[in-house]
């Protein structure tokens, strides 16, 4: 794990290191001959066009030749993808933004809908994986449709894909774009044995590993009859996300306030004014506030195999083995003003009085107060205030299989048949997710700025690292457990009629399950508890220290040897084993659907224009079934909840392009498509509770029963294609979306109309009343959005020698939606400029998004508004060939170590900042 350290790690002498060797690697190339050559005035007869430049033109043409709307992006080499991350590739092309993880891009939002609506396919197949987050406000152990581009590296592909239309032919879903990922394929790679490998080393500034990072790739083909081809990517690092913010929001009423000042708090020191609003019940405080580091160990492999037989000039099958594993091991490290249960007569217990913010817990004196306009308090001056430092460890595997079969088989010159069969599992476990609480009471001046968008903690008389300011307070564990399943099937025919036109037909099958649980074990209950909390720590603990401060946090091995008699019921040093407490959150899901479709594509003339397109329908129908645990007070299990339902329909889409010219082309769609319900919307899973006093019953539960979104999209685009790289375009799309999904809350109905089994209820019948009921429901009304997407790129080649070896790549994206669309910002721009010669090549770019939040609410102060601000990253690569086969590389990635804020409420208070540094890497890869 990461190292221990009482002040700020040294920058490593390898990173000094990493610097010099990009240094000689500029050096170098700029007394290469290709500068010589154009110095001198000699032309070249024949430009081989190769690395980054060959990358946009590869995935120019797929784009110029596709008749859906289409952005792709194409490996530079064997095992070279133009970013180390595909996420951070995805976000150059216009309509994408992501989001990150640790400083790597971990999800998309594409046209406008967050990650939930973009589908993602692997070599045809659609595919689910999650891995985790640090926070819960970027999705902590969600598992839902989103994709998470960090599962896997870069290098296992050669080409990635977005389908910004939708045409009948792809299968239903990913409302907002489908993105296809493409494996290497021995048919790719041209007879014989060709191979690649790649190493590099990186550091980040926050950290002190060397980061290694390898990929190898062979392939070999006998004479495009059979081939076979193998990739392995592995990479381990270490990461560092370290900040400051506040958490939730209260507003304690007058008398809570009354109380504080009755039981001995001291606000003399205020002013007439200030005590009144202090006293007043108006102001709304942060809960808390705090810094933080959140830290991992990530350990990144992945393996492809694939293999192609033709065994007759008409047939030709590919079967498509991969295997990905991402494994983090965290430390999650924080010291906060947070509320801290009683137990008994130790110190530092709750008085009675309400519930106020937790800095006021201990507090003996307010020093001083601000506020804003709204009554958001922005400043506290606190003396005796009461601190949790928090040290929570966890280990998340993740694991991804997928087996796939396509084949192609043409019958005659005209029929073609084709199809694939496939499965795959992904799977995500937390063995351990551990929680170390001690408590102290010190000062603290928390001033969030005027605007309460910044933060600044100071702690003024009262050290931080000081022993004896602590107590011991618990040990908290925890485990959770998600698998995906999926099997599926399609098959589909290709007649050409004539020259003009071809008609397409198919049927497809496919079944997902998903399940998941959530097990919490032995927090010293039965009395343990009160053994520990209270004793002192000093003997357990260490501090700890990064950009905003030091602090003492617990040792885990010290603290599980020194209470060991207490924990023989609970885990074991290592986070396995335990007493279980209760388990939460049981469920399985299920999606059969049957599906199928026909379409019309043409190639023709209109008006003496190349005129070519598709039309067609594609029905489906889908069955669901969800079965999971009704629970009551402490999540005790009532029963289980079984409920099925389903949903079918069919989809238009219509897509075409006139050529004006073979350079200029005009694109217009007009298509339906849906996108299926949440997951944790669908789970059956839920609550039943009757009232000790009243008699009266709530209960709630998913609904797998929900109707799937649907839309109505017009997409229009002007295209222009020049010299071998150049592109410029321009789109319009608009978005008419129904059956978004909210709560409703029915009163008075019998139990036999819940879906909960009225057995959860003791002396319950299927006609007693449950007083309310809730569970997500399909709601009426449509949302809209419009977007625009601009995009250029150039080769810069009508500039003198040796400026004509740049080029730039740019695009521009605008969406307006209504305001229930959350997780796009308005605004997003990306920009490229590179340039290379045959011996050397160097990148910049930039990537902005605006603001985007991921939920949103009427009321002003309310915490259910959140999101991110606006933030530039900046990145940087170049390499130099040192032969036809060995080349250099150099990536810096985050060059500007950009903020990454999230906020709260309308007015956008602060809710949490962190930094993950700057990385840098250094490789070597070589060809064979």
């Amino acid at each position: 794990m990461l190292k221990r350290h009482a002040g700020r790690a040294a920058r490593p002498d390898f990173k000094t290191l990493l610097l010099a060797t990009a240094s000689v690697v500029a050096a170098g190339a700029c007394s290469t001959d290709a500068l010589a050559q154009d110095a001198a005035g000699n032309e070249v007869d024949e430009l081989v066009v190769t690395g980054y430049r060959k990358s946009l033109g590869e995935a120019r043409d797929i784009k110029q030749e596709s008749v859906i709307q289409v952005d792709a992006i194409v490996a530079e080499d064997m095992a070279k993808f133009p970013d180390l991350n595909l996420a951070e590739s995805l976000q150059r092309l216009p309509g994408v933004q992501i989001t990150r993880e640790a400083g790597e891009g971990r999800r998309i939002s594409l046209r406008g809908l967050g990650p939930d609506f973009a589908r993602v396919q692997l070599n045809g197949m659609e595919v689910l994986g999650n891995v985790d987050s640090a926070q819960d406000s970027r999705g902590q152990r969600s598992r839902d449709r989103a994709f998470d581009f960090n599962i896997f590296a870069s290098e296992l592909f050669s080409r990635v894909e977005v389908e910004k239309t939708y045409q009948a032919a792809q299968k239903e879903g990913g409302m907002a774009g489908t993105v296809g990922l493409f494996t290497g394929k021995p048919f790719d790679y041209g007879v014989g044995s060709k191979g690649a490998v790649t190493f590099k080393l990186g550091t980040n500034e926050y950290t002190e590993d060397a980061q290694p990072r390898i990929a190898a790739l062979f392939s070999h083909n006998w004479d495009d009859t059979f081939g076979v081809a193998f990739s392995v990517a592995y990479s381990k690092r270490e990461t560092t996300e370290q900040g400051h913010n506040t958490y939730n929001y209260t507003k304690p009423s007058a008398s809570t306030m009354q109380s504080l000042v009755t039981r001995g708090l001291d606000i003399s020191g205020l002013s007439a004014d200030e005590r009144a609003k202090f006293l007043s019940g108006d102001l709304y405080f942060a809960d808390g506030n705090r810094i933080s580091s959140w830290n991992a160990e990530q350990e990144r492999l992945g393996l492809t195999a694939a293999v192609q037989w033709r065994p007759a000039d008409n047939v030709e099958l590919t079967l498509d083995v991969l295997r990905g594993e991402f494994t983090t091991q965290r430390e999650e490290l924080h010291l906060a003003t947070r509320p801290l249960a009683s137990s008994g007569s130790v110190s530092f217990d709750t008085p009675a009085g309400g519930v106020w913010p937790s800095m006021f817990q201990t507090a003996s004196v307010i020093n001083d107060i601000a506020w804003d306009a709204d009554n958001y308090v922005t400043m506290t001056d606190v003396t005796g205030t009461t601190f949790g430092s928090e040290h929570r460890r966890s280990l998340n595997e993740n694991r991804f299989n997928q087996v796939v079969l396509t084949g192609e088989w043409g019958l005659t010159d005209r029929l073609t048949l084709d199809g694939h069969v496939g499965w795959e599992k992904s799977t995500y476990d937390t063995p351990y997710d551990d929680k170390l609480y001690m408590r102290a009471k010190g000062n603290q001046i928390a001033n969030y700025g005027a605007d309460g968008r910044s933060a600044a903690f100071s702690t003024p008389g009262w050290d931080p690292t000081d022993a004896s300011t602590y107590a011991m307070d618990s040990f908290y564990y925890r485990g959770f457990n998600n698998e995906s399943e999926l099997h599926e099937a399609e098959l589909n025919a290709r007649y050409e009629l004539n020259d003009v036109w071809t008609l397409r037909a198919g049927v497809a099958y496919h079944k997902f399950r998903q399940q998941g649980i959530d097990m919490f074990y032995d927090d010293n209950v039965n009395g343990t508890r009160d053994k520990t909390r209270g004793t002192s720590v000093g003997d357990i603990t260490y501090v700890f220290s990064n950009e905003f401060g030091s602090w003492l946090v617990g040792d885990y091995g010290k603290a599980f040897e020194k209470y060991n008699e207490y924990h023989r019921f609970g885990p074991n040093a290592d986070g396995t084993g335990g007493a279980l407490q209760d388990i939460e959150n049981v469920y399985e899901t299920t999606e059969e659907t049957y599906s199928g479709f026909v379409q019309a594509d043409w190639d023709s003339d209109l008006f003496g224009k190349r005129f070519r397109g598709n039309v067609g329908l594609r029905g489906y129908s889908t069955d669901t079934r969800s079965v999971g645990w009704i629970q009551g007070d402490s999540y005790a299990y009532l029963g289980t909840a079984d409920v099925e339902g389903g949903y079918e329909g069919v989809l238009p889409a219509m897509n075409t392009v006139l050529e004006l010219t073979p350079e200029v082309l005009v694109r217009f769609s007009a298509t339906q498509n849906l996108n299926r319900p949440g997951l944790s919307s669908m789970a059956a899973e839920g609550s039943a509770f009757q009232d000790p006093d009243t008699g009266e019953i709530t209960a709630s539960r998913g609904n797998p029963d929900l109707k799937p979104y649907k839309d109505l999209t017009l997409d229009l685009a002007v295209e222009y294609y020049f010299a071998q790289t150049g592109l410029l375009s321009a789109s319009v799309f608009h978005k008419k979306i129904e059956n978004f999904i909210g709560t409703e809350r029915l009163e008075n109905v019998p139990f036999s109309e819940t879906g909960v089994p009225y057995t959860t209820i003791p002396g319950a019948t299927a006609n007693s009343i449950v007083s309310e009921f809730s569970m997500p429901t399909n709601i009426e009304g449509t949302k809209r959005l419009t977007g625009v997407e601009l995009a250029a790129q150039s080769q810069l080649t009508f500039l003198p020698a040796p400026f004509n070896g740049l080029g730039v790549v740019a695009n521009y994206t605008y969406v307006d939606a209504d305001e229930a669309l959350t997780g796009i910002s308005k605004t997003s721009y990306n920009a490229t400029v590179f340039y290379e010669t045959a011996r050397w090549g160097a990148r910049a770019s930039l990537n902005h998004r605006d603001k985007w939040y991921t939920g949103r609410n009427d009321s002003v102060m309310s915490a259910s508004t959140r999101g991110f601000e606006g933030g530039a990253y900046v990145d940087a690569a170049a390499f130099y060939n040192v032969t036809d086969d060995l080349q250099i590389t150099f990536d810096a990635v985050n060059l500007t170590n950009e903020k990454d804020t999230q906020f709260w409420g309308q007015n956008r208070y602060l809710y949490n900042q962190n930094q993950s540094g700057t990385t840098y890497m250094v490789g070597a890869s070589y060809r064979f």
